[in-house]
C-alpha cells in the first residue's frame, strides 16, 4: 500500500500522557510509520511535542496548531467550560482544515480526540475525501437499578451526561459528522448502537486504548506480588460512577482474613466511601493512598493480586490493559471498554443486572482469587491479551487496513466513472 497523506484532528495530543492525550500521541506516531500524517491539535501542547521531536524525531509526521483567541479563552475552566471551548475549537478549524487540505491534498482524514461521539468533528467538513470517524465511545450508560447507589452528587451528574448526549444526537451538525463518515468506529458495541441511529452507515467496534511495546515489555517485567494475605487494588477518580463503593462492599462480605484493599486516586466520593469502609468494619484494611504520580501506582500494581475495575460506564480503561500487561487478572462489571478486554483466561467479568447481584458476583471473584495458585493461571494469558489486541503497533495496523480499503474503494468508484 503507498503511504497516504492524512489528517489527523486530535484536540488533545501530548507525548508521555495517558487517557486522550495518550490516544492522539500514539496513534499519530505510529501511523507516521505508515504515511505521512498531519495532525492538527491544540497550541498548548505544542512545547511537549516539539521537545520530544527534538529528542526522539519522527520522519513523516507533522503538527498543525489551533487555539481559540486569547479572549475568547479566559471563561474555559472546570469541565463544562472544556466542553463548551471544544465545540469551539472544532467549528473554528473548519477554514484552517480547509486551507490545509488545498495545500496538501489529504488521501483521507480521521477524528482522533476527543474521543466522544456526541460532538461534532471540524473533518467532516472536507468534501470529496475520506473521513474515519474515531474510535469515539461515551455511549455506555450507568444501569438504571445502579443509580439509587450513587449518592446525590452521582445522581446528579448521570442525569447531567444523559442530557448532554440526549441534546448532542439532535445536533445537526454531529448528525452531519455522522452521516459523512465513511467509516464510524465506535470503542463499544453501546456506542455502535447510537452512531447507528444518527444515521452513520458503516460502523465497526474498536477501542481507542492501547499501550505501547515499550510498556507492555516494561510492566511484562514486574515480579510476581508477595506471598501472604490477597492484595486488591482499584485506580481511579473517585467519583459515583467508577463504582468503587460496590467494591468495598464486595471485599467487606468476602470474609477473605488479612487480605487488603487498595484504591489509589481522589476525588469527590473519598469521605463517602471511607465511612462506606468503617461502617462495615473493614477501614484498617481499606487504604485510600490518595492520588499518585504514574511510577508510584506501578510499584504497587507490582505488590497486589488483582485489580478491581467495577466502572457503571467506561469507553476505556487503561488500568485494565495495564494490570493485564503485568500479568494481573482483572475483576469487573461486563459493561463498556473493560467488558471487552477482558475475557475468561484474563479475569472475572460480572453481570451488572442488579447491585446486589453485582456485588455478589464481585465478592465470588475474588474468593476465588484468594488461592496464590489461582491467580497465576492469568498471567500468561493476561499479557499475550494484551500484546496482541491492544497494542499500539497493531492498532495502528488495523488502521492502515481500513485505509487501504477506503483507497479500493476510491479507486473502483473513479474507475467506474
Amino acid at each position: 500500500m503507498r503511504r497516504l497523506k492524512v489528517l489527523l484532528s486530535a484536540y488533545a495530543c501530548e507525548p508521555g500522557k495517558g487517557s486522550e492525550p495518550g490516544v492522539g500521541w500514539n496513534l499519530a506516531r505510529h501511523l507516521a510509520e505508515h504515511h505521512e500524517v498531519w495532525v492538527l491539535t491544540r497550541a498548548n501542547s505544542r512545547p511537549a511535542i516539539e521537545a520530544e521531536l527534538a529528542r526522539n524525531p519522527i520522519p513523516g509526521l507533522h503538527f498543525v496548531y489551533h487555539d481559540l483567541p486569547p479572549w475568547a479563552r479566559f471563561w474555559k475552566r472546570g469541565q463544562r467550560g472544556v466542553q463548551l471551548y471544544y465545540y469551539l475549537w472544532q467549528l473554528t478549524a473548519i477554514p484552517l482544515v480547509r486551507r490545509l487540505h488545498q495545500d496538501v491534498g489529504f488521501d483521507v482524514v480521521q477524528h482522533v480526540t476527543f474521543v466522544k461521539y456526541w460532538a461534532p468533528s471540524a473533518l467532516a467538513f472536507l468534501k470529496g475525501v475520506p473521513f474515519v470517524w474515531g474510535p469515539v465511545g461515551g455511549g455506555e450508560s450507568a444501569p438504571l437499578a445502579f443509580w439509587p447507589t450513587l449518592g446525590f452528587k452521582g445522581l446528579v451528574y448521570e442525569a447531567a451526561r444523559t442530557l448532554a448526549r440526549f441534546l448532542g444526537e439532535f445536533d445537526p451538525l454531529v448528525r452531519l459528522t455522522a452521516q459523512r463518515a465513511a467509516v464510524a468506529l465506535a470503542t463499544t458495541p453501546e456506542t455502535a448502537k447510537r452512531l447507528a441511529r444518527l444515521g452513520a452507515a458503516r460502523i465497526e467496534v474498536m477501542s481507542q486504548v492501547a499501550l505501547s511495546e515499550e510498556e507492555i515489555d516494561a510492566l511484562g517485567e514486574l515480579p510476581p506480588p508477595e506471598s501472604g494475605p490477597i492484595r486488591f487494588l482499584s485506580v481511579g477518580r473517585l467519583l459515583a460512577w467508577k463504582g468503587f463503593h460496590l467494591g468495598i462492599v464486595a471485599f467487606a462480605r468476602s470474609g477473605l482474613e488479612g487480605a487488603e484493599y487498595w484504591i489509589v486516586g481522589d476525588g469527590p466520593e473519598r469521605r463517602r466511601l471511607e465511612a462506606l469502609a468503617r461502617r462495615l468494619g473493614v477501614a484498617g484494611r481499606v487504604r485510600f493512598w490518595g492520588t499518585l504520580p504514574r511510577q508510584e501506582v506501578l510499584r504497587l500494581l507490582a505488590r497486589v493480586h488483582a485489580l478491581v475495575h467495577p466502572s457503571l460506564h467506561d469507553s476505556g480503561g487503561w488500568v485494565c490493559l495495564e494490570a493485564m500487561a503485568a500479568g494481573r487478572p482483572v475483576i469487573c462489571l461486563n459493561l463498556g471498554g473493560p467488558g471487552i478486554q477482558v475475557t475468561e483466561g484474563t479475569g472475572f467479568k460480572v453481570d451488572p443486572e442488579r447491585p446486589d447481584r453485582a456485588i455478589d458476583g464481585l465478592t465470588r471473584a475474588m474468593r476465588a482469587l484468594a488461592d496464590p495458585k489461582g491467580i497465576g493461571r492469568f498471567g500468561r494469558t493476561a499479557r499475550e491479551r494484551v500484546r496482541e489486541a491492544f497494542s499500539w503497533a497493531k492498532r495502528a495496523e488495523r488502521i492502515n487496513q481500513l485505509y487501504g480499503g477506503l483507497e479500493e474503494r476510491k479507486s473502483g468508484s473513479a474507475s467506474s466513472r
